[in-house]
């Protein structure tokens, strides 16, 4: 058995890419996708006639004709994936809205809306939050309600505790973008898998949830080698890109797994966050600071480019 077939005996496999003929090629789970992802598959020639599908439709409502294009756009490729994954997809609220609570929540009901009039029922759906103090908010209040959150820009454990002490159905640890910063930060080129801090802070996380009975997902995200992979094998899921797939798709070598639910931790509980100590805990944590606001900019920017190519093309 090749390394992808191990890995999914061990952990749900799912599919980071709006690519539905990968997704097919790999057959994960479930699907994530994001603002970067939409972008890059908007543009491929097979998902032009959706995205004119979404177009004319959003001409004929009441409100903002890009706005309720976007919406559309997310949503047609979301169900297009629902024909092929058994799971989840994870759709994301617009990234400038990512310090409102309020329009957030907004937001996501009419995503969810959406997908309920395309005939998808809300229980495969992820409305996909960057983990800011409002997010977490947001998606506590959409819990209640039966709408399923992916707390996504995830980089710290006050983060995943502040999620986990919401009842947030799955968080997105971010493994390379954790690895970025510290290569950087101690001038090296690499790490053993084992000591990469992306590694160690899911690792942590993982095993912090199991301790104390979180019911929250753990999904390790954005990876940068496959190393990183098979260092987290074992955990709830893990979200790989085509390329990454590929390469566990074609190592026919052994995978051992690292990670299982009855593994603990030594760390004390967390007691409830408040604002004011999750917004401490974020300032005495600079990478996770960072890059949660850099990946907001990112997720923002390639939004931009998509609203640019929507009222070129299509508007």
């Amino acid at each position: 058995m090749n390394k992808l077939v191990q890995l999914k005996k061990m952990t749900s496999v799912v599919a980071d890419t709006g690519d539905i003929e990968a997704i097919k090629l790999y057959q994960p789970q479930d699907a994530t996708t994001n603002p970067s992802l939409v972008y890059k598959a908007a543009q491929l020639p097979q998902y032009q006639s959706i995205i004119q599908d979404a177009a004319n439709w959003a001409k004929q409502q009441p409100g903002e004709v890009l706005e309720n294009t976007l919406d559309m756009v997310s949503v047609k490729l979301g169900v297009e994936i629902l024909k092929t994954v058994p799971g989840y997809v994870s759709t994301e609220v617009d990234a400038r809205l990512s310090f409102d609570t309020i329009a957030t929540v907004h937001k996501a009901r009419q995503l969810i809306a959406l997908y309920e009039s395309e005939g998808v029922h809300r229980e495969r759906i992820l409305i996909k939050i960057a983990s800011t103090w409002e997010g977490i908010q947001a998606a506590k209040v959409l819990e209640e309600e039966g709408i399923h959150c992916n707390l996504t820009l995830l980089f710290s454990m006050a983060q995943a505790v502040a999620c986990a002490q919401s009842n947030i159905t799955l968080i997105s640890p971010f493994v390379g973008r954790i690895l970025d910063w510290y290569k950087k930060a101690e001038g090296k080129t690499s790490y053993e898998s084992h000591l990469d801090p992306g590694v160690v802070s899911v690792t942590n996380i993982f095993r912090y949830f199991k301790t104390y009975h979180y019911k929250t997902i753990v999904m390790g995200a954005s990876f940068r080698n496959t190393g990183e992979i098979e260092a987290l094998s074992g955990c709830d899921k893990l979200t790989i890109s085509p390329q990454l797939l590929e390469d566990l798709n074609a190592d026919s070598g052994s995978l051992i797994q690292q990670l299982d639910d009855s593994q603990t931790c030594e760390d004390s509980q967390w007691d409830t966050l408040t604002q004011a100590q999750f917004r401490w805990h974020m300032n005495e944590d600079p990478m996770a600071t960072e890059k949660l606001a850099e990946g907001i900019r990112n997720f923002t920017s390639d939004l931009i480019k998509l609203e640019i190519l929507l009222k070129e093309q299509f508007l």
